[in-house]
């Protein structure tokens, strides 16, 4: 027995000399370890003091940010800002394109991609501008409702493609090159896609990742459809509208999203409390949701309402807060603490 003891100990012991080492190498490499983490702070408000002559009460909806400049819905019109700024650089009332003028009505969604800006209106129009001159390219809807457009609720053009959110459960789709300065107005869908619920809400859309990814409100989660998805079955989606993948939540509506070089920017809504929420782009992408932020307020003051749309630029976020009538401009802060371990 004491010779089976021996030689079991003298197998033993390197074992245990191993992992004292290994446990002395750890505590030396976790002596530190360093903690990132965010947080936001005001920097400025946009209301209807900052646009010159100004006597309507400020409205803001859908927002987008393009070359350094700020585009707004204002109830009726278009505004446009300096990003970096703040200075206001232009008001469209109107689309113009040659003898025509179409004032701009009831507006709800504006998106800009490949030198044009898209503005949607709950008047059954999608109105297309120049980035550069604001001249008018195209209209596609000729404001009867029955017609190509059941309202428009929300617009988003990114990488060919246009998504438009209409009224009730309805996405359409089309082509960019299908909007030019001679299509007719009445354009076809190259493929349709389903909410599965809501009804007259402003929509908030934006694309990473292959994936278009709406704010389902109504559905109460984010909803994604795969953009290849999309182009290999258009033609059956238009009897068949493509279903969006999910996770469904229980208390919250995602009201607003947004994606910049690293962020899923969103807003949501709990109860009666509006939040803005970050998530890790990419984790967002794989339907992860563990939050880098979520705040329904600034550093216990001055809460947020009802966030429509989102946007960033730089360390900057941009948040149209409708109930509170102004543009809020939230600094995105980082702050790294080291945890000493003794």
């Amino acid at each position: 027995m004491e010779l089976k003891k021996i030689a079991y100990m003298k197998h033993i012991l390197p074992l245990i000399l191993a992992l004292c080492l290994f446990t002395n190498c750890s505590k030396d490499e976790a002596s530190s370890k360093d903690y990132t983490y965010y947080y936001p702070t005001d920097e400025a408000a946009i209301t209807n003091e900052n646009i010159p002559g100004s006597t309507e009460a400020f409205d803001p909806k859908g927002i987008a940010i393009s070359k350094e400049k700020l585009y707004v819905i204002n109830g009726n019109v278009l505004e446009i800002f300096d990003a970096l700024t703040l200075a206001h650089i232009k008001t469209i009332k109107e689309y113009t394109k040659g003898s025509t003028t179409i004032p701009l009505t009831s507006l709800t969604s504006v998106s800009v991609d490949n030198g044009r800006i898209y503005v949607g209106s709950t008047e059954s129009r999608l109105f297309v501008f120049d980035e550069t001159t604001n001249a008018g390219i195209s209209t596609v809807g000729n404001g009867q409702w029955w017609q190509t457009f059941v309202h428009v609720f929300g617009v988003v053009a990114k990488d060919g493609l246009v998504f438009v959110k209409e009224k009730e459960k309805n996405i359409k789709v089309l082509d960019a090159t299908q909007i030019t300065e001679t299509s007719d107005w009445n354009l076809k869908p190259i493929a349709k896609l389903n909410t599965l619920n809501g009804f007259t809400e402003v929509y908030s859309m934006d694309v990473s990742d292959g994936n278009l990814v709406v704010a389902g409100r109504d559905a109460k989660s984010y909803l994604y459809y795969n953009i290849a998805n999309i182009k290999a079955n258009a033609a059956t989606s238009l009897t068949t509208p493509i279903e969006p993948q999910k996770v469904q939540f229980v208390d919250i509506k995602p009201i607003a999203i947004s994606f910049s070089k690293d962020w899923a920017v969103t807003s949501e809504n709990v109860g009666s409390t509006s939040y803005l929420k970050l998530y890790s782009k990419s984790e967002f992408n794989k339907m992860n949701y563990n939050t880098v932020l979520s705040v329904s307020d600034i550093l216990g003051q001055n809460p947020f309402g009802t966030i429509v749309a989102t946007a960033q630029l730089d360390d900057r976020i941009f948040l149209s807060d409708n109930t509170n009538k102004k543009i809020r401009v939230i600094k995105l802060n980082k702050s790294t603490i080291a945890e000493q371990n003794n």
